[in-house]
C-alpha cells in the first residue's frame, strides 16, 4: 500500500512538472525601435542635405564659367 501511495504522488508530482500548454506568448517588444526611427530619419535628413549640397556647388560652379 505504501509503495502504490508512492508511485501515484510521483506520478502526480511528474505529471505537474510537465510542459505546459498555455496560450502563446505575445512578441518581444520591439527594442531600440524609437532609436531605430529616429536613425531613420536623420539618414533622410543627411540625404536631403547632402542633396542640397551638391545642387550649391554645380550652381556655384556655372556662375563660376
Amino acid at each position: 500500500m505504501k509503495l502504490s501511495s508512492c508511485l501515484i504522488a510521483l506520478a502526480v508530482l511528474l505529471a505537474g512538472c510537465g510542459e505546459s500548454r498555455q496560450a502563446a506568448a505575445p512578441p518581444p517588444a520591439k527594442l531600440f525601435a524609437p532609436q531605430r526611427e529616429a536613425l531613420d530619419k536623420a539618414k533622410g535628413v543627411e540625404q536631403t542635405v547632402n542633396q542640397q549640397a551638391e545642387q550649391q556647388k554645380q550652381e556655384a560652379e556655372r556662375q563660376a564659367e
